[in-house]
């Protein structure tokens, strides 16, 4: 991508957090009436002085990992396995609640500009929901100048708007408007100051998706990422800011019939079509923040599958090339999350800094290791702008843990627990399951009598009747071919080809590959283990399998109408039931796939593990 296009694509998270972080921020602090209140410029300058050291720490990673480099991948090279299942728990903790909290603050948009819809707001924010989820799944994604004009909106809206309020501001003498009086139900304390300030460095949610995205700049990709980081951060600094200034400046305080950016929008431009621009931009930019999570989640759970901490059915992409069962489970998850918490901005936020600040926390402290262990030109310098963020963000997570404990970071916390308890169970599963499959030399000898000749297509039968009519009414009308799909050589796969080997009917294996050099790499091992049968291998580059393998049975069967074939797949078997999602459903995807062909037989052969 274009800087000028991946700079809006990729920022919208983080640009679009000044429309709740500043507010999330003010409404700690007005709880303790104007004694709170006159701490939001000191909170504030912290928050950008935090976001200033994040920035230019993940400029380091970008220089490190010019392939991309998530926080689960940073953390798991340099601080081992469990630090990279951890960054990963609070990764996925963060994207559940960008969909949650973007779409809970978009709503809001909206009904503080037609209150007439502010008891709809459940409904609608589970249907804008179930509209990402549908329109992912269909495989529209991120691109071009259609997904970048909703932030470029939003960034002209609210620079215009800070600008002609401060303009304004300065007409008056930048005179101070006083906060109108509102009850005060807490004291100033620490407690109170840090629960501000974790709620504002929300605002910082969204920063490292640039780091992801490395590969997808054109050359040279890291300085070409590098740069847009550093356009994002700066209006990211600029943006809060200025709300943050104009918010003092004009007295307006957090109030539940209308967000803080329509109140001043409603100041600077009254009700008029600029008013309008502002709250439409702003809703724009909030649901595509939402949209973010949905190419975000999926990838980094299929790189879990791919180390085998989650099922690997997330490692599937669907036949629109989206990660269909991630965008799934993702979309679950946020709608039950913004479900139990009303769709409320403010409810959510307490969950949103602790999954923020860990992945944040763990990247940092990686990329502290990892010039440590590298100590390579100008190691030093990167190593202690890692080292200022990671401690940066270490002692923001530290604040929001406590203090937002009861209001909702216990929540994060425990799904975070789960989620590495569920993540190594599973590792530990699939660990069994590969030593119990893992082949042996001399473990399985194939008889080599029964082998797939020249395959010639036949139109009809000798009765004359076309070749694909299921007329056989005896055994000796029926002429076989079995085809055995082999996604890997392990017992499970050559117990399936010596089953079908031993029917005394020609067979063919067929193995589908993601790659050219997976391909080279499995006809390689079949040459030690299985080569008693010939072989068909079927590139498939988008890691699908079930669609290649369908297309492949249609034209066998078209050339060979006279044929029955049976596709016999090896089925494992796992002892308890709730570790069977863990293993391949295949057949069942295949039986409907091919369900429309006549003279198609898939059966399955079990292989039981013992765990």
């Amino acid at each position: 991508m274009r800087k000028l296009v991946a700079l809006p694509v990729l920022s919208a998270d983080a640009l679009s957090s000044v429309a709740y972080g500043p507010e999330a921020m003010l409404t700690v602090l007005v709880l303790a009436g104007a004694a709170g209140l006159a701490y939001s410029l000191p909170i504030a300058a912290v928050v950008v002085f935090l976001m200033l050291a994040v920035g230019v720490s993940y400029r380091q990673t970008i220089r490190a990992y010019p392939h991309g480099g998530g926080s689960y991948i940073v953390a798991g090279d340099n601080l081992g396995p469990v630090a990279g299942l951890v960054a990963a728990a609070g990764l996925m903790t963060d994207y559940i609640l960008t969909v949650a909290v973007s779409i809970a603050s978009g709503i809001a948009a909206v009904t503080s500009a037609l209150p007439g819809l502010r008891p709809l707001t459940v409904p609608l924010g589970v249907l804008v929901i179930a509209v990402l989820l549908a329109g992912n799944l269909r495989g529209i994604r991120q691109a071009g100048s259609l997904f970048a004009a909703p932030t470029y909106a939003f960034i002209i809206a609210m620079l215009a708007l800070i600008g002609y309020g401060l303009y304004d501001a300065a007409r008056g003498g930048f005179h101070r408007t006083p906060a109108p009086h509102v009850p005060v139900t807490e004291t100033v304390g620490v407690l109170l100051i840090a629960r501000a300030f974790s709620s504002g460095a929300t605002a910082m949610t969204g920063i490292e998706a640039i780091s992801n995205a490395v590969p997808a700049f054109r050359p040279v990709e890291w300085r070409n990422a590098r740069t847009t980081l550093t356009c994002m951060v700066g209006l990211l600094i600029t943006m809060f800011v200025g709300i943050v200034a104009l918010i003092h400046l004009t007295g307006v305080v957090p109030t539940a019939k209308e967000t803080m950016l329509s109140q001043l929008a409603h100041l600077s431009f009254g009700g008029g079509w600029f008013y309008v621009y502002v709250q439409a931009a702003t809703a724009a930019v909030l649901l595509l923040a939402a949209n973010t999570a949905f190419n975000d989640f999926p990838r980094v759970l299929s790189l879990l599958a791919r180390d085998e901490y989650a099922p690997k059915m997330f490692l599937r992409l669907g036949d629109r090339l989206a990660y269909s069962s991630g965008i799934v489970l993702l979309s679950l998850a946020a709608a039950l999350v913004y479900l139990a918490f009303g769709g409320k901005t403010n409810a959510l936020i307490p969950l949103y800094a602790v999954g923020v600040f860990l992945a944040f926390t763990l990247s940092q402290s990686g990329m502290v290791v990892h010039w440590w262990r590298r100590r390579d030109a100008h190691w030093r310098k990167s190593l202690v702008f890692n080292a200022t963020g990671a401690a940066l963000s270490g002692l923001v997570l530290l604040t929001a843990g406590v203090s937002k404990f009861t209001s909702g970071a216990w929540a994060a916390l425990i799904a975070i627990a789960l989620f590495l308890l569920v993540t190594t169970r599973i590792k530990r599963h699939y660990t069994t399951a590969r030593e119990t499959l893992r082949l042996r030399p001399h473990a399985v000898d194939l008889p080599a009598r029964t082998t797939a000749g020249p395959l010639a297509p036949a139109d009809r039968t000798a009765d004359g009747l076309p070749a694909d009519r299921e007329t056989e009414e005896i055994p000796e009308e029926i002429h076989h071919l079995s085809v055995v799909p082999i996604a890997t050589l392990d017992l499970a796969g050559m117990r399936t080809l010596a089953y079908a080997a031993s029917l005394g009917q020609p067979a063919l294996a067929v193995h589908i590959s993601i790659s050219e050099e997976e391909e080279r790499r499995f006809r390689a091992y079949w040459s030690l283990w299985g080569n008693h049968l010939p072989l068909q291998t079927v590139l498939s580059p988008y890691r699908a399998l079930v669609a290649p393998l369908v297309h492949y049975i249609e034209t066998l069967h078209r050339l060979n109408p006279d044929l029955t074939l049976t596709v016999i797949l090896p089925e494992v078997v796992t002892r308890h039931r709730r570790h069977q999602i863990l293993h391949s459903r295949t057949a069942g995807r295949l039986r409907r796939g091919l369900r429309h062909l006549p003279k198609i037989v898939i059966t399955t052969v079990p292989f039981h593990l013992p765990c």
